[in-house]
């Protein structure tokens, strides 16, 4: 049996105990239960979908964006290539619980324009202030639904003070 599958927001997973197989095979089971086979996956009455890549929807594209981390040379520039990431990891049953809005006490949800590739991009954050975690919702063009983007804790250098600045210049309404 997976011990994984019982943890409880804000309990972390535990991985290091693992091998990489059993690692991968605990964090699926998690993904499947939480997001995959999750019937009512939705926030605020709006399905979560996953990002459709060449006309595909892949699960297993967003179980990586869900575990890993875009890897940086030495600059600080993004190299093209992702690697685990425990911290992002021990946190993928957090994704239901916020996505719920479980303990809004300590969730802030807003709504921000990003630059992203030249352009502007309407997001939602749903940040959870104590445990300072954060979920990137982008809400689709027909505005029905949300694509889920990515899910990380906030343990790189100004992280928090990025989300922060977001908050103090959000939307005025949640998209």
């Amino acid at each position: 049996m997976d011990f994984n599958i019982l943890k409880i927001y804000p309990q972390l997973l535990d991985l290091a105990c693992l091998t990489v197989s059993q690692r991968n095979e605990s964090l699926k089971a998690v993904f499947k239960r939480d997001i995959e086979d999750n019937p009512k996956f939705q926030f605020r009455s709006k399905w979560i979908r996953p990002i459709k890549k060449d006309g595909q929807v892949s699960m297993e594209i967003l179980l990586n964006h869900l575990i890993t981390k875009e890897d940086k040379d030495e600059k600080g520039k993004k190299i093209g290539s992702r690697s685990f990431d425990m911290a992002r990891s021990q946190r993928l049953h957090w994704v239901k619980f916020h996505i719920e809005e479980s303990r809004s006490d300590v969730i802030d949800v807003f709504s921000f324009i990003d630059r992203v590739k030249g352009r502007s991009v309407t997001r939602t954050y749903i940040y959870d202030i104590e445990q300072e975690y954060v979920i990137i919702l982008e809400p689709q063009r027909s505005g029905t639904d949300y694509y889920l983007l990515t899910a990380y804790y906030l343990n790189e250098p100004g992280g928090k003070k990025q989300i922060e600045n977001k908050q103090k210049k959000k939307l005025p309404d949640v998209y």
